[in-house]
């Protein structure tokens, strides 16, 4: 990957979490940021390494995963642009409950987490916004044992597929998406084996609901693929 040196308040200024922060707030962060560039499969940190802050990702895509004994893993979130990862383990003060691999050329950007506390104390709003975000994280995995416990496999494959159709204004009913990871990799974030996801692929391809090419995903009918009967 080319580098280049970042402009570290501008990237942090066009962060959701950072955006209201006024100048001399970003300027009190710079200090304790640190890029990180990995290439495609390149791991940011293994389970078990300590955390000393949390990460931003500015482009590219990091998965977090459980490692097992068997050489399998759990897939528990994929991460992309804009999005922040290890807020609750710094607060904590804990070692990294999983590890972190780069599924694409990534550049993140770590945030140490003296002035982030310090940060915390002297802004409500910044800390509202922190808040939120892990607010946010809880509801997401809550979600996730909910799904697991109670739908079924195809459901939540379905499931899946819909959280990726645009909002459409037009009634338009047809879309065509781009899986944003490897098929193995959604299989892992959906407890499923790679084997019962392109079965479920197949089933609804042939009910007439979706064309599969690769990664790209036809859906014919929007509110036939909620109404199916799984």
């Amino acid at each position: 990957m080319q580098e280049s040196r970042l402009d570290i308040p501008q990237i942090l200024s066009r962060l959701p979490l950072f955006q209201e922060l006024a100048r001399e707030q970003i300027a009190a962060l710079e200090p304790a940021c640190r890029e990180r560039r990995l290439a495609k499969g390149g791991m940011l940190f293994q389970k078990g390494d300590p955390a000393k802050g949390f990460f931003v990702v500015v482009f590219g895509q990091i998965k977090l995963a459980f490692p097992s004994s068997q050489g399998n893993e759990k897939v528990v979130e994929v991460l992309g642009a804009r999005q922040s990862f290890g807020e609750a383990v710094m607060f904590m003060d804990r070692p990294y409950p999983v590890f972190a691999e780069a599924l694409a050329d990534s550049l993140l950007m770590h945030i140490g987490s003296a002035p982030v506390f310090a940060l915390l104390e002297t802004d409500p709003l910044f800390a509202r916004r922190m808040l939120a975000g892990l607010s946010t994280r809880l509801h997401s995995l809550v979600q996730d044992v909910e799904t697991y416990s109670l739908r079924s496999s195809a459901q939540r494959v379905v499931g899946y597929l819909l959280q990726h159709c645009p909002e459409s204004e037009s009634g338009e009913s047809a879309f065509d998406i781009s899986l944003p990871t490897s098929k193995q990799v959604i299989a892992s974030r959906l407890n499923l084996t790679p084997e019962t996801l392109s079965r479920i692929f197949h089933d609804l391809a042939a009910n007439g609901l979706i064309g599969v090419s690769g990664k790209q995903i036809t859906i014919n009918d929007v509110k036939r693929l909620r109404e199916f009967d799984l």
